[in-house]
């Protein structure tokens, strides 16, 4: 997949396939979104690092921070905010941090 494929908007099918491969992660229209359990400060901690990677690959979730979990958001913007293969990637990237940071997945 090239750099420009990774925000055309994907296909119901290829969403339903890409979900399967990101588990934990929900579907809410045109948005994947996922909860982690973590202390406070650890969360702060979490979204600074996601941050950080978001800022090298030119891509964002929204974030909420509440105490004890943060929830992240991810749709492509500027594709109209629907899902790309750019959004299944960041997903990835976000549970990889998170078991860094020893925050547990939450189900909602």
């Amino acid at each position: 997949m090239t750099v420009s494929d990774e925000k055309t908007p994907l296909s119901e099918d290829e969403i339903t396939a890409a979900l399967a491969e990101v588990s934990g992660w929900r579907r809410d229209g045109d948005e994947i979104t996922r909860t982690y359990s973590i202390r406070y400060h650890g969360g702060v901690a979490m979204i600074v690092h996601v941050a950080d990677v978001e800022r090298l690959i030119g891509h964002h979730a929204d974030i909420d921070l509440r105490w004890g979990r943060v929830r992240f958001g991810i749709t492509t913007h500027d594709a109209g905010h629907r899902l790309t293969a750019a959004d299944f990637d960041l997903a990835r990237r976000i549970d990889a941090i998170a078991a860094a940071h020893l925050a547990e997945p939450v189900d909602d």
